[in-house]
């Protein structure tokens, strides 16, 4: 039997008169990977976050290196244990260097007390080298993409040569190369006798990667059992407390009116973070479809969303909405010609985290509440609306959106956009961070607001996803289409072939 590295007996925590965590017991053994599953709200995250020694539980008691305790007095002296956690969201500082936040306050000193450049920089790039090789050390992390910054968080997290090492949520933004790299570099720590927990909405990368396996469900245990033992129903029953069927595309093929036709997109001819991707990009969405776009990282899906919507500078191209060219040059131009996007990073480019939940929903319909007397009540109600309809867990709709799960922010942010109402709804990553009970009613909002005539564009780095909840799917590399599917002909080997620039 592998040792025990780490208990932890009937855990309670509350935030503001909320229990989280109603007595829960877990624990991590050498040389194991232990999955810890629930949906959103469940306490997750706030049960690792006691772990690595961010929250202090209420009562419960630790157990860890042969002691026991009620709590680890910070993070620091967590991570000083041999503790570590990869965060869900992303900690890093954007102006620094990528070595200088894989070893941010721990940097090599020279004899007069400077810090170690050339060190610092060979010590990261050994950090990089199994999870991130395409990383140049001395690039700065703002500059990054996502998926770039999640691989430099692991990198920092693994830099503390860990007894016990947290993974939360580590692939929403990864793509299935980096995916297969992070799951070598956690089978190696098992390897070595480190105890891993890993935290994901994702089930087929539990019984992948995962021992064993808890489940939460309101702040409270729901079983522990050998990943073995058990299957996809046996836990989504656990999470969700009822069997959650899996929505499937209409076999239509034909639908109402175009709504959305783009006629050849391409970049503006710019520089940096805006350097020209996208090439002659057409297609179209009708009333009542869903179209989906799939491609690998850096096929242009979310400049192209960026570009629609005024974010991005476009060179070329005609947009017709409804039977209407029209011209868009920011957010605002989009928003009036019946335009909605779903931003892919909810916490950098989407939510105000320091408002509440109800200012978020209504953000960017303020107008619907009164200009000149706010009407208070009634944007509460419409936000106590959605919250009830989207299955929001927070403690009321006056709770600030930065407290929230992270699939519980992306619920209010498309909360937000289904009050504006557009006419053509782009969504990038709908159900990133998204529990599998609620990844299916996002699914069900999507078709349902289809159905109400407009039109919806969906981009996924999911697969399934995008062959569940798709009428039409396009297939994008290199900042061009390579293939448009209908649903019935499309599968996973076919869009992939179409995506890695093969032929249908």
């Amino acid at each position: 039997m592998p040792v025990s590295l780490l208990q932890m007996r009937a855990i309670r925590k509350s935030f503001g008169g909320v229990e989280v965590l109603k007595g829960v017991d877990f624990d991590v053994r050498s040389g194991e990977v232990h999955a810890l599953c629930g949906e959103n709200g469940a306490g997750k995250t706030t049960l690792m976050n006691i772990i690595a020694g961010v929250h202090s539980p209420d009562a419960g008691e630790i157990v860890f290196g042969g002691s026991s305790f009620a709590r680890f007095p910070s993070a620091h002296a967590a991570q000083r244990a041999g503790i570590s956690i990869v965060f869900q969201e992303r900690s890093l500082f954007g102006p620094l260097t990528v070595a200088e936040n894989i070893f941010a306050g721990r940097q090599p000193v020279t004899a007069w007390g400077m810090i170690n450049r050339r060190q610092l920089h060979t010590n990261a790039q050994a950090m990089l080298k199994e999870v991130a090789p395409d990383v140049a050390v001395d690039a700065t992390v703002g500059d990054l993409s996502p998926a770039q910054q999640q691989m430099v968080e692991i990198a920092k997290a693994l830099s503390l040569d860990a007894r016990v090492v947290i993974f939360d949520e580590p692939t929403a933004a990864l793509t299935g190369a980096e995916t297969a790299r992070l799951f070598a570099v956690i089978r190696q720590l098992r390897a070595r006798g480190v105890g891993v927990v890993y935290i994901s909405h994702r089930l087929e990368e539990i019984f992948t990667l995962a021992d064993r396996v808890t489940v939460l469900k309101d702040g409270a245990w729901r079983g522990t059992v050998p990943v073995p033992e058990t299957n996809t129903d046996d836990l989504i029953r656990r999470m969700v407390g009822r069997d959650v069927e899996k929505l499937q595309a209409s076999a239509k093929d034909s639908f109402g009116r175009v709504l959305f036709d783009v006629k050849n997109l391409s970049d503006a001819d710019t520089k940096g973070a805006h350097a020209a991707l996208l090439k002659n990009v057409s297609f179209h969405a009708c009333a009542g479809e869903i179209v989906g776009f799939a491609g690998l990282a850096g096929a242009g899906r979310t400049e192209m969303a960026l570009a629609l919507f005024g974010v991005r500078p476009r060179g070329s191209g005609e947009v017709t909405l409804d039977g209407q060219r029209v011209t868009i040059r920011s957010p605002a131009d989009a928003i009036a010609a019946g335009l909605g996007y779903v931003s892919e990073d909810r916490k950098e480019s989407g939510l105000f985290l320091d408002m509440s939940v109800q200012r978020n929903i209504s953000a960017a319909r303020l107008e619907r509440f009164g200009k000149w007397i706010f009407r208070d009540g009634e944007e509460s109600a419409v936000a106590q609306e959605f919250r009830e309809k989207l299955r929001v867990a927070c403690r009321d709709v006056d709770q600030d959106t930065g407290h929230l799960s992270g699939g519980n922010q992306q619920k209010v942010l498309i909360a937000r956009w289904l009050l504006v109402n557009p006419r053509v709804l782009i969504v990038d990553e709908p159900t990133r961070g998204v529990d599998v009970g609620a990844k299916a009613e996002v699914h069900q909002l999507l078709r349902d607001f289809a159905r109400q005539g407009h039109a919806v564009v969906i981009i996924s780095s999911e697969l399934p996803e995008i062959l569940t909840v798709s009428d039409r799917i396009y297939v994008m590399r290199a900042g061009q289409i390579t293939g448009e599917l209908r649903r019935t002909e499309a599968s996973e080997e076919t869009v992939m072939r179409l995506a890695a620039g093969g032929s249908d």
